[in-house]
C-alpha cells in the first residue's frame, strides 16, 4: 500500500478537543529577556565536529540508518513505522599512517544499534539488510579514502520494535509525544558561529578539491575576546597525498590561508589561525619525524579515538556552551513522535523563521516542552524569549513571533516530511 506523495501521507486531521473559536490553543509564551547579546560579550566559544569526526560518523550512520528506514516503510506499509536507531557506537581502529600511504592495522569497528519494525500487518522489512546497505553507502560518500572491505567491520544489532503503537503512529490524527522532555533553538547566528560553521563545511566541499590531503575528520574551535577571534582547528591529513613534512607544513599554511580569506566574509574582526597546534615538527634532517596528524584514511576513528551518537553537533551544526543547549541526541531517533529530535530541530527552524520574519528582534530562544502522551502541536510550553532591537515595539514582536510559532506548530508534521526527504541536518 504506497502512497502517491509525502504531502498526502503526512497530512493529518486536527484533534478537535481543544479549541477555541475554531482555532487550537497553543501555550505559546513570548518574554523579553533580559541579558547581554552574545556579540556584546566579551567572551564567546563555538565549536564544530566535522563530518569525519568520530562522534559526527556515529551520528551521520544512525540518521542514515533511520532515513532509509523511513524510506522502506513508506514504500512497503504507507507510513513510517516505530524505530530508533540513535545508539549507534564506533570503537577505533589502528593505523601505521605515513608520508605518500600508510595501512589500518586493526579495523574500525561500528555497531548499529536500536529497534526497528520488522513486521507490520503481515509485510516483513529486512531492517539489517537495510541497515547495512545505508550505512555502507554513507561511509562510502562520507570518507572516500576508507577502503569498506579492510578498513572498517560495520555490524548490526537492531531489536525489534513494536508494530503495535497505532495510537502513537496513526494517520488520522497528528501523533502522540513518546516522552516527556524539550527542545531548544536559537537565532540568529553571530559571527563566531557563522566562522565555524563554514569553516569546516568550506574546507570539505571547496577546499578539498584542490587539496585532497584534507580529511574528512575536522573539528574548529572558536574563541572570540572582545574583538579577537582565534581559531583553532584540527585536520586529519591523508597520507596519501602527502609526500614529506615539507608538504605537510605547506598545506597547513595554505589552509590557514584559506581559513582567515574565509573568515572576512563574516566579520571584519581580527581573525588568527592555527592548523593541528599538538603537531611536533621536527628538522628535516632530524632522525625523529615529530607527531603529526597524519591518518590513512582521513579520520582519527582509525586510530584510537571512538564515537557514539549525540556526543557532538547540537541539531543546528554547533556547539554552543554561550547559548541554551538540549543534551538530546537528535540523529536517529524516529520522526513521528520522538521529541528528542522533533522539537530540537523545530525549535531551531521556529527561531530561524522568526529572526527572519520579526523585525527588531536582535536575538531569539526557543525551548519547547512536550507532555507524554499528549498530541506533538500541543506543548505544554513554547517559550520564545527575545531580545529586541532598543526602543523596539514589544507589543507587535510579541504578536509577530507568537504568529509565526504558532504556523510551525499547526504544520508540525512539516518537520517529519522535511527529515524523510534529507532537507533537515541533525549535526
Amino acid at each position: 500500500m504506497c502512497k502517491s506523495s509525502l504531502e498526502m501521507l503526512f497530512r493529518f486531521d486536527t484533534p478537535n478537543d481543544v479549541f477555541y473559536e475554531g482555532l487550537i490553543m497553543r501555550n505559546i509564551k513570548v518574554e523579553r529577556l533580559v541579558q547581554t547579546p552574545v556579540e556584546k560579550r566579551d567572551i564567546e566559544l563555538v565549536e564544530r565536529k566535522g563530518i569525519g569526526h568520530p562522534d559526527s560518523i556515529s551520528d551521520g550512520l544512525a540518521e542514515a540508518v533511520s532515513r532509509a528506514l523511513c524510506k522502506e516503510y513508506i514504500d512497503k506499509c504507507g507510513t513510517v513505522l516505530h524505530h530508533n536507531t540513535d545508539e549507534t557506537q564506533i570503537v577505533a581502529g589502528r593505523s601505521k599512517p605515513a608520508f605518500g600511504g600508510g595501512e589500518v592495522i586493526k579495523p574500525i569497528y561500528t555497531l548499529l544499534v536500536g529497534r526497528a519494525t520488522k513486521e507490520f500487518d503481515g509485510v516483513e522489512i529486512p531492517a539489517e539488510s537495510i541497515a547495512l546497505n545505508a550505512s555502507r553507502n554513507y561511509l562510502k560518500n562520507t570518507i572516500p579514502n576508507l577502503d569498506m572491505d579492510r578498513d572498517i567491520i560495520v555490524d548490526c544489532k537492531l531489536g525489534t520494535g513494536s508494530s503495535d503503537l497505532r495510537d502513537v503512529f496513526a494517520r488520522e490524527k497528528v501523533p502522540i509525544a513518546n516522552d516527556t522532555s524539550f527542545g531548544v533553538g536559537h537565532a540568529p547566528f553571530s559571527e563566531l558561529e557563522r566562522i565555524v560553521y563554514n569553516t569546516e563545511r568550506q574546507l570539505i566541499t571547496d577546499l578539498k578539491k584542490r587539496m585532497p590531503a584534507v580529511g574528512e575528520d575536522i573539528k574548529v574551535m572558536g574563541l572570540r575576546e572582545k574583538d579577537d577571534i582565534t581559531l583553532t582547528i584540527c585536520c586529519g591529513m591523508v597520507g596519501k597525498y602527502v609526500d614529506d613534512m615539507d608538504t605537510y607544513v605547506n598545506f597547513k599554511d595554505e589552509m590557514a590561508e584559506y581559513v582567515l580569506d574565509l573568515a572576512q566574509k563574516y566579520t571584519d574582526r581580527s581573525v588568527s589561525a592555527r592548523i593541528n597546534a599538538a603537531d611536533v615538527i621536527r628538522n628535516s634532517g632530524c632522525s625523529d619525524s615529530g607527531s603529526i596528524f597524519l591518518t590513512v584514511t582521513g579520520t582519527s576513528a582509525e586510530m584510537g579515538d571512538d564515537g557514539s551518537v549525540g556526543r557532538g553537533n547540537r541539531c543546528n551544526g554547533l556547539i554552543t556552551p554561550g547559548r541554551p543547549m538540549s543534551m538530546e541526541a537528535t540523529s536517529g531517533k524516529n520522526p513521528i513522535n520522538h521529541i528528542g529530535k522533533i522539537y530540537n530541530l523545530l525549535s531551531t527552524q521556529m527561531a530561524r523563521d522568526i529572526a527572519q520574519e520579526v523585525p527588531q528582534i536582535k536575538e531569539i530562544y526557543v525551548q519547547i516542552l512536550s507532555q507524554i502522551g499528549k498530541p506533538i502541536d500541543q506543548p505544554l510550553v513554547a517559550g520564545l524569549q527575545v531580545i529586541p532591537e532598543e526602543d523596539a515595539n514589544f507589543a507587535v514582536i510579541k504578536d509577530e513571533a507568537e504568529a509565526v510559532a504558532d504556523d510551525w506548530l499547526s504544520n508540525i508534521t512539516k518537520i517529519t516530511e522535511m527529515v524523510v526527504n534529507g532537507e533537515l541536518d541533525t549535526f
